[in-house]
Order: C-alpha cells, then sequence, then structure tokens
C-alpha cells in the first residue's frame, strides 16, 4: 500500500529557478505608473526604435485563410533568408545547418538540452544574460561560472583560470559577444583562448551572436564561426528580436555546423510541433536586406551610449566601463550593498518631479551567491533626450539612497 504524502510539492529545478531581474519588477511598474509617475525604463532591451514597416506590412498582407503548421525547422523561405543573412556577415551555413527557433531563447534552450545531460555542466563568464540560468534550470544542467571584472573591462580571465573551473562533467562553454549585459566586445586573441580549451577538452562552444552589428569605436568583431578549426564544434545562437526592434516577433535561430547537435535540435522542434507563421514570413525582407536598416540605428545607439557613459561618469565613485557593443553596461556602486533592493526603492519610494527610473539589478545576471549587489545594468535605449534625464534622476537617486540608508 503507497503512503498518502502529506503534502505536494513541485520540483526542486522550479523551486530553485530564479525570477528574472528584468522582469519581476513589472507589476510594481504598473502600479507606479497608475500614481502618474513617468518612470524611464531602462532595466529591459527593448529598443524604442520602430520595427521596420516591412514587417508590419508582411503582417498587414498576410492573405492566408488559415494559420497552419509550418515545418518544424522553420518556413523554407525564412531558412533561405537566414543563410543570405549569414553569407553577408561572411559566414556559409548550408540549409540543413539551420534551425529556426522561437525567438533566440529556444536556440538557447535547445542548445543546452543538446550538448547537456542533467547535471553535466556548462563554463559561463559572469555577469552573463540572465536567461541562461533560466534555461539551465530548465534543462537541470550546471552553470559553471567564471568571474569578469567592471575594473577591467569585464574581459574574460587567463586560459589557466578558465581551466581550474573544467572538470569530468563540463560540456561546452557559452559566451556571449557583443555581450549582454556588459557590453564588452572580446578580442580575437580570448576568442582564440576559448577555443585552445574547447579543443584541448573536447568541449561545444555555444555562441550567442545576437547584438553582432552593435559594435562601435571601430573595435573588430569576430564571429566564432570566422575559426575553421573549430567549426565542428560551435552552436550558433542568434534572432532577429534586437537586431531589428522586433522582439514581439519572436524569430530566432540554431545554426551549426555539427550534424548530430541539429538532429537534437529538430527533435526539440519537432516536440514544440512549429515558430508562429506570420512572424517567420514577416521577417524575411529584413533578414534578405539587413544593411538598409542596421547602419542608422547602429550610428544611433552610439550616440546613446556615448550620453549615458558621460552622464554615469558625473556620479561619484562609480565604476563603469564604455561599452564597445550591443546596448548595455553595468554600472558598480562600491558603496551599493544590495541593488534589488535599491532598484525597488528607486522605483517604488523615491521620483524627482514625479519621474523615477527602472534598473535592472545586477545580482541576476550572476550565478555566484552574493555578486552583483553592488551593480546594476542600463540599457540604453531610450533617445538621447530621455537618457539623459534618466540618469540625471537615477543620480538624484542614488545621493538620497545613501543619505537615507547611511551608506
Amino acid at each position: 500500500m503507497v503512503k498518502t504524502r502529506n503534502k505536494i510539492k513541485i520540483s526542486s529545478r522550479a523551486e530553485e529557478a530564479q525570477f528574472s531581474p528584468i522582469r519581476k519588477f513589472v507589476p510594481l511598474l504598473q502600479k507606479i505608473k497608475e500614481k502618474g509617475i513617468k518612470v524611464f525604463e531602462v532595466h529591459i532591451g527593448q529598443p524604442d526604435l520602430e520595427t521596420p514597416k516591412e514587417i508590419l506590412q508582411r503582417i498587414r498582407n498576410f492573405k492566408e485563410k488559415i494559420l497552419a503548421y509550418t515545418p518544424s525547422d522553420g518556413i523554407n523561405e525564412l531558412k533561405l533568408a537566414w543563410q543570405k543573412y549569414f553569407k553577408s556577415v561572411g559566414i556559409d551555413f548550408d540549409l540543413s545547418e539551420i534551425v529556426v527557433t522561437t525567438g533566440g531563447s529556444e536556440a538557447i534552450l535547445f542548445a543546452f538540452a543538446a550538448v547537456c545531460q542533467p547535471n553535466e555542466e556548462i563554463i559561463v563568464f559572469e555577469p552573463f544574460y540572465t536567461n541562461y540560468n533560466g534555461y539551465a534550470s530548465i534543462t537541470g544542467i550546471k552553470l559553471r561560472p567564471i568571474r569578469t571584472l567592471a575594473e577591467n573591462g569585464f574581459h574574460l580571465p587567463t586560459q589557466k583560470e578558465i581551466e581550474k573551473k573544467i572538470n569530468k562533467k563540463t560540456r561546452g562553454i557559452i559566451i556571449c559577444n557583443p555581450n549582454n549585459p556588459t557590453g564588452t566586445v572580446y578580442k580575437k586573441s580570448e576568442l582564440k583562448t576559448i577555443i585552445e580549451i574547447a579543443k584541448k577538452y573536447h568541449l561545444f562552444i555555444l555562441s550567442d551572436e545576437t547584438y553582432r552589428e552593435f559594435v562601435y569605436d571601430n573595435e573588430n568583431y569576430y564571429s566564432m564561426m570566422s575559426f575553421p578549426e573549430i567549426l565542428q564544434q560551435v552552436v550558433l545562437l542568434d534572432s532577429v528580436s534586437k537586431r531589428f526592434s522586433a522582439c514581439g516577433a519572436r524569430i530566432g535561430v540554431l545554426a551549426s555546423k555539427n550534424k548530430k547537435v541539429i538532429e537534437a535540435a529538430i527533435k526539440f522542434a519537432q516536440a514544440r510541433l512549429s515558430s508562429p507563421m506570420v512572424e517567420q514570413l514577416a521577417v524575411i525582407p529584413l533578414l534578405e536586406n539587413p544593411e538598409k536598416y542596421l547602419k542608422k540605428i547602429v550610428s544611433e545607439y552610439k550616440k546613446r551610449r556615448d550620453v549615458v557613459f558621460t552622464e554615469i561618469k558625473k556620479i561619484p565613485e562609480a565604476i563603469v566601463v564604455k561599452p564597445k557593443g550591443a546596448f548595455y553596461l553595468i554600472v558598480k556602486i562600491p558603496w551599493l550593498k544590495d541593488s534589488d533592493h535599491f532598484a525597488q526603492w528607486l522605483l517604488t519610494k523615491f521620483s524627482y518631479q514625479r519621474k523615477t527610473v527602472l534598473v535592472a539589478p545586477a545580482s541576476g545576471f550572476y550565478s555566484t551567491s552574493g555578486l552583483g549587489k553592488d551593480e546594476f545594468r542600463i540599457a540604453f535605449v531610450l533617445s538621447c533626450e530621455k537618457l539623459k534625464e534618466a540618469m540625471m534622476i537615477l543620480k538624484k537617486g542614488l545621493e538620497k539612497y545613501k543619505k537615507n540608508f547611511n551608506l
């Protein structure tokens, strides 16, 4: 006879999964807005630039009478568009090496599940894109963090330091370049270090290249697909979300020369049936002709970066490195003891002329407990004028917070 349990419990992976540091304040945000407080939302990478008209026109002009399932690995016309886009940036993929995903997030999920068994490990450099934590929880794998520091621009540690974290459970290394949340663009020598380690220990490299075009100051950018000696070990992850200001379209891609990885991704894709039909069709024109849109917006983000960096430098004791890519930066405030508390206080308890700022506490971008408590992330996704005002309010908020809590 089965003994009756006293309590129904959810899984340990569900218990241990973190709330998003980016999205967890949304319920509070709505309440603050209802009170008539204007909030400058720099906590999330949601561009304020208009989605290109080509995408919206395709949605409006959709004529089919049935929203049908599509092939699990993507509509062929879209796969051709991804292939053409990759070729335009110097990367050659066969159509059979491309799997369309429901956002770049699903590409991460598929990659984790493809290269790791539960309880196996992936090396990650922290701070890192917070959803890596979420998908590690879902797949039951472990992220093995290696810390990078604001003081040296969040660049990678030495090969010796990285190798200390490798053990018999290590199956891969994930790298985001240009980096979210730090804005770091890794040097060729740093990528070569990752390649040497991957070759030496037979590891996969999961290369998140979502921000490929967002590179400033004539910085050199290199894709992991630029190195022929490692191609069979690279899994490329990408998305249209930030590139074309189309976050809600939820169209991403996983691509690899490794046939077993692609086979696994297709199996996972078949299990979720298909990505959305209309959105797949809608993004095709932009992938076929990206330069028309990208040149203008990259220039705009550089201006925004310069505004935010200049204003942050006016904050006493703030440590910030000018990002070379993406549209984020990490601000370190040495006296700040709990950036989660500060972010919530700034949103709910502070305003200047009925205006405040929502930042993303950096603790959620780490997996090592206790790190990131003195840091927060800013996404420079608003106009230059709005960003300048937001940084002024942030400065005033920090001054008042320090005084109120005797820090």
